[in-house]
C-alpha cells in the first residue's frame, strides 16, 4: 500500500510546459505500476498516461500523445508527467494513481490508489 502526493501544477499560458511530480511514501513502489488522469469541472477522469513497474514500457491516450511524457525514479519513489505545447484543453485536475494490472491500464477501475491532485489551468 502506497499513498501518493501530486505536485507542480501552476498556471501557464498556451504553449508553454509543466512538470508535475507524484512522491510516494511505502516500501512497495516499484510494485506497481503508476498513470496519471485529469478531471476538468463537469466531466469524468480521463486516462493521461501510465508506465510499467520498472519504467521500460508507456501508454499514452491519445490527447497526450507527442506532447506529454511519464516516467518514474524507484529510487526515488517518484513518478512524473512532462507537459509541453499545453493547450487550454488541457486545464483539469491532475492525479496519479497506482496500480497492479499490466497490459496498459487506461480505465479508473484499473487503479486502486489514488492522489488528492493537482490544479493546471492552461490559459489562452
Amino acid at each position: 500500500q502506497v499513498q501518493l502526493v501530486e505536485s507542480g501544477g501552476g498556471l501557464v499560458q498556451a504553449g508553454g510546459s509543466l512538470r508535475l511530480s507524484c512522491v510516494a511514501s511505502g516500501r512497495t513502489f516499484s510494485n506497481y505500476g503508476m498513470g496519471w488522469f485529469r478531471q476538468a469541472p463537469g466531466k469524468e477522469r480521463e486516462f493521461v498516461a501510465t508506465i510499467s513497474r520498472n519504467g521500460r514500457n508507456t501508454y499514452y491516450a491519445d490527447s497526450a500523445k507527442g506532447r506529454f511524457t511519464i516516467s518514474r525514479d524507484n529510487a526515488k519513489n517518484t513518478v512524473h508527467l512532462q507537459m509541453n505545447s499545453l493547450k487550454p484543453e488541457d486545464t483539469a485536475v491532475y492525479y496519479c494513481a497506482s496500480t497492479y494490472y499490466s497490459g496498459n491500464p487506461s480505465t479508473v477501475r484499473d487503479y486502486i490508489t489514488w492522489g488528492q491532485g493537482t490544479q493546471v489551468t492552461v490559459s489562452s
